[in-house]
């Protein structure tokens, strides 16, 4: 699709064969907004339409002539697309540019759906936010960043592996999943720690759990890059103020120093307090914006 601009030359939806583009054009638009940011690798494209489902059919780009100004990227599942990334190059900002991209992927949307667009939009980006409120998305939760520095230290509570018949044990996203402990694909929660992007990420994720000869009570899966553990899934199906969850985050390797990182937290999700008990501060927040799709 072609849509001509008094601004630009052109607005064009993309293809598979378009990632070196697509990439080009995320690392001139939005590289500037947020400098030492590693630049965007074709290598590192191609694993976020593995681990996040971008589509390239749902990824657009503005030109000026034959320079990319803008660059939307859209991930999208059955139940719902995410606006992964959107940017306008600075010298073409406050000309329309974000909210005609956002209005092309709406209408083709709405067509071929799914009809509902979400997108997790850092608190500190102000003018991101602006632009999803002015195009009619409505603010649907706050999702908190959290930091836990506390790696490789003991248990406070529950120090025995065996205490009262449990034990800990290592579990994998497929044990999880085969017991029915993953959840289901669902609207709450962030795209990147969603049922489909831990299935997708399976080989590179760690994971341990509190078990009894019947049943997992609590568990927990984690990744490791750089110094930093990142908590892709950490849940508790017993009712014993945290002891369990903290029995497992005593398991994570503590190599030097380390930040462990539970990103985007949805309040539906883990309760705060419990967070707060178990040592966890909040670090950052994303606000999650939803809309329907619509022809315009």
């Amino acid at each position: 699709m072609e849509v001509g601009s008094p601004h630009i030359s052109s607005y064009r939806f993309c293809r598979s064969d378009d990632i070196a583009l697509l990439v080009d054009a995320l690392n001139r638009c939005r590289a500037p907004s947020v400098p030492g940011e590693t630049p965007v690798t074709p290598a590192a494209f191609k694993r976020s339409i593995r681990d996040l489902q971008v589509w390239c059919s749902s990824c657009m780009v503005a030109f000026s002539g034959a320079d990319p100004i803008g660059v939307l990227i859209g991930a999208k599942r059955p139940y719902g697309t995410l606006v992964h990334t959107i940017a306008v190059h600075p010298d073409h900002r406050r000309q329309g540019h974000g909210r005609h991209l956002l209005a092309s992927l709406s209408s083709k949307l709405a067509i071929l759906g799914p009809p509902r667009i979400v997108a997790e939009v850092p608190e500190t980006l102000a003018p991101a936010c602006e632009l999803f409120g002015a195009s009619g998305y409505a603010r649907e939760a706050v999702l908190t960043d959290y930091v836990w520095r506390n790696a490789g230290a003991p248990s406070a509570r529950d120090p025995d592996p065996a205490c009262g018949g449990r034990f800990v044990i290592p579990v994998t996203v497929d044990d999880l999943a085969a017991n029915g402990l993953l959840g289901e694909p669902h609207l709450q929660g962030c795209w990147e720690r969603s049922v489909e992007t831990l299935a997708a990420r399976k080989e590179e994720i760690a994971g341990v759990a509190v078990a009894t000869d019947e049943q997992i009570e609590a568990c927990l899966l984690h990744t490791e890059h750089d110094g930093t553990t990142e908590i892709g899934l950490l849940r508790t199906f017993v009712d014993d103020g945290g002891a369990r969850l903290e029995q497992l985050l005593a398991r994570i390797p503590a190599h030097g120093p380390r930040t462990v990182r539970f990103p985007k937290v949805h309040p539906n999700e883990f309760p705060q307090t419990l967070l707060l008990t178990l040592g966890f501060q909040p670090a950052g927040r994303h606000l999650l914006y939803a809309g329907q799709a619509r022809s315009q």
